[in-house]
């Protein structure tokens, strides 16, 4: 496998990945901010905590991991090295020596160099094609698509089917951002989805919205914020609309704060505070905020609705849909902190089709 990080982005290396997959047919894996490196017929997933359980069983099985300016923190390997890629050799290429300072495994190749020049000679290596491994991976990434399919990521798919061909998206932190990167796939292969990360904290959705729409020319950008997101920079809505930026907001709304509340629920028996309408969390009535700032917005009581406001969607205004989730939805899977392990567990019989295809 050869892993991506924000580092191969810096390094402008984008179309010398693609180039490296259609010579190779190596897969190729991203990390939660490059997930949009990899799009369209390639795109197999990003490892990690809340990673597309497909990618992360595939590098449980694989025999080499190349990675390329990802740093492999803890929400990447996890908490015990040694069950991260466990059969795999790793050789390691970032321009930041203090990362690579830090061992994961003990017989690890370590190259302290610029991912471009790195994949520059990767590209020159004379390396077999790797086609049928590729299209095995790609399978596994089809039978396990649905498997883990909650609202949310039946949420994302939704919003997939109505974009653009190569979109800028920006999404905001919370659940909606780890159902993103699990399911929100992008047409073609120059789009973005502009990730918080490290960098910014809930309610970076509408600011990195706004900048994006402004850098290109008061482009056409579509922003994902949780309920909770949206109320810490709600304020953004004047600047958007004095500005008449096509900005396309859509609100995934559970009512509830939900990566808090989630935490809450499975670590700490239920104890909800400021999380739930119980326990002191509320919102508005986002379309009529939204009416109140000079922008149309409606209401959604199901992803399934989102087709009907195409149009919407695709002029030059912009909009807010605030589209219902149920409540409680869970963000599966999850890496167990204490153990390595998926959760939740899948059927026998589909765990005995991934391993006769990768194991």
């Amino acid at each position: 496998m050869l892993v991506v990080g924000n580092g191969a982005r810096s390094a402008g290396i984008s179309e010398m990945i693609y180039q490296f997959i259609e010579k190779t047919h190596i897969p190729v894996l991203a990390t939660m901010n490059t997930v949009d490196m990899i799009q369209d017929k390639y795109r197999i997933g990003f490892i990690g905590t809340y990673g597309n359980r497909a990618s992360n069983m595939i590098l449980n099985e694989c025999d080499l991991v190349i990675s390329v300016g990802a740093r492999l923190g803890l929400r990447q390997i996890g908490h015990m090295p040694e069950l991260f890629a466990p059969n795999a050799k790793l050789i390691r290429c970032d321009v930041d020596q203090y990362e690579l300072a830090r061992q994961i495994k003990d017989d690890e190749e370590k190259y302290n160099m610029d991912a471009k020049a790195f994949m520059e000679q990767l590209l020159a290596e004379d390396i077999p094609d790797y086609s049928e491994w590729w299209n095995n991976c790609r399978e596994v990434r089809d039978l396990l698509d649905e498997y883990d399919d909650t609202e949310g990521n039946k949420l994302m798919k939704a919003i997939s089917e109505v974009l653009p061909e190569n979109p800028t998206v920006t999404v905001d932190i919370g659940q909606n951002v780890c159902w993103a990167a699990q399911s929100l796939y992008l047409k073609g292969t120059e789009g973005r989805i502009i990730i918080g990360g490290s960098y910014g904290a809930m309610g970076v959705g509408m600011p990195y919205a706004i900048g994006a729409s402004i850098s290109t020319g008061n482009g056409l950008t579509f922003c994902i914020t949780g309920d909770g997101g949206l109320q810490m920079n709600i304020q953004e809505l004047e600047t958007i609309s004095r500005e008449q930026l096509p900005i396309k907001i859509l609100v995934v709304n559970n009512r509830e704060l939900g990566k808090i509340s989630e935490i809450q629920h499975g670590s700490y028996q239920d104890r909800y505070i400021i999380t739930t309408p119980e326990s002191g969390y509320t919102v508005p009535d986002f379309v009529k905020v939204a009416n109140a700032y000079g922008i149309k917005g409606a209401k959604l009581d199901s992803y399934k609705e989102i087709m009907d406001y195409k149009e919407w969607l695709e002029d030059s205004e912009p909009c807010l849909l605030n589209i219902m989730l149920t409540p409680g939805t869970l963000l599966i899977p999850k890496i167990k902190w204490e153990t390595g392990t998926i959760k939740p567990d899948i059927d026998d019989e589909m765990l005995a089709k991934v391993k006769a295809l990768i194991g």
